[in-house]
């Protein structure tokens, strides 16, 4: 089964195709980093615009690369939501009109559950399983019992931890994308200052915007009293402040909820300092972690295709042509399937 993958809820546009939600055969990702970098962030309006100026060429070069024809993909699956509305209308309607053209069954895939599914290229999922998704915009721990079944055990009060990592990023003036920039630089630097730790007791929710705000109050007292911060261990003590409450809450579920797989899932999945740590701090020989290659945690359409196969594969249920894009929809929101 050949399954065509669009992406196109924030800044990058991208097209996919997959055999059997497993091989892929083509897996094309333009970004738009260099543009939103000279405003230190995604502005919407922006990002919609060159989506329709890429969606074209991006579906021609990944028909090229994976050899195949419109006429010989079977299902489309494209994401509905959340996102930014103007670029998740682009990838829907775009994704509708190539149905349209060639006649090809199309099924709406939630984001969230498409960065789940990313490990699905590279890993066999088992359940029941616990899953970790930390990016820009979500910090959710997730109990699956089955396919595209989501129970939220947890999830931030506050700031998302990719969030969080953006806006320490700014304070010390290392710019954006902060995610990448403060993992390379934690590298580099030791844990000298000593961040807190924010657990919210024994359940599983998550609060990153104390964190933050002792960063920013460091830096302010910091140069009030004319001292010099070293950003390089400021940004080892954020780090380990935040893959220390990420990796003992994620390990307690685990252990918990008796599952032998932990997957982890969105953009912040690609930080190596979160890696190491759920190296270093799992002691259960049972327990699978599972996280994807850096080039499916970030946003792709090879991770739309393989949870679009899976949510079809489950109940055989399609989407129509009256399908929309939703900039606010819920992991949790039972899809509602149209003739």
């Amino acid at each position: 089964m050949l399954v065509l993958g669009v992406e196109s809820s924030c800044d990058e546009t991208a097209c996919a195709i997959l055999r059997d939600g497993k091989e892929v055969l083509s897996n094309v990702v333009l970004s738009q980093i260099d543009v939103h970098t000279l405003f230190g962030g995604v502005v919407p309006e922006i990002a919609s615009r060159h989506h329709v100026y890429n969606v074209s060429m991006v579906f021609e070069e990944c028909f090229k690369q994976a050899g195949v024809k419109p006429t010989d993909i079977d299902l489309i699956a494209v994401t509905e939501g959340p996102g930014l509305i103007g670029s998740l209308l682009v990838g829907v309607n775009a994704a509708k009109t190539l149905a349209l053209m060639y006649n090809i069954p199309i099924i709406g895939v939630n984001h969230l559950a498409g960065h789940i599914y990313a490990n699905a290229i590279e890993h066999d999922m088992k359940f029941p399983s616990i899953a970790l998704l930390v990016s820009g915009g979500n910090t959710e721990l997730i109990y699956m019992k089955e396919h595209f079944s989501f129970e939220i055990l947890g999830e931030t009060l506050d700031d998302a931890v990719g969030e969080a990592y953006d806006k320490v990023a700014r304070v010390v003036g290392i710019g954006y994308p902060g995610g990448p920039k403060v993992d390379k630089l934690a590298h580099e630097g030791q844990d000298t200052y000593h961040l807190p730790r924010v657990m919210l007791n024994d359940d599983y929710n998550f609060s990153f915007s104390g964190l933050k705000s002792a960063v920013i109050n460091l830096d302010h007292n910091a140069k009030q009293r004319n001292e010099q911060i070293n950003i390089n261990d400021l940004c080892a003590s954020f780090q380990e402040s935040v893959t220390d409450v990420l990796v003992k809450k994620s390990l307690k579920a685990c252990e918990e909820y008796g599952v032998k797989q932990l997957i982890v899932a969105g953009g912040v999945s690609a930080n190596k300092g979160l890696k190491e740590k759920f190296a270093r701090e799992n002691k259960n020989p049972d327990l699978e972690i599972c996280i994807p290659s850096i080039k499916y945690c970030t946003d792709n359409a090879a991770m739309l295709a393989a949870a679009g196969y899976y949510r079809y594969m489950k109940n055989n249920k399609l989407d129509g042509l009256d399908m929309n894009a939703n900039s606010s929809l819920d992991l949790l929101t039972v899809p509602e399937y149209h003739e």
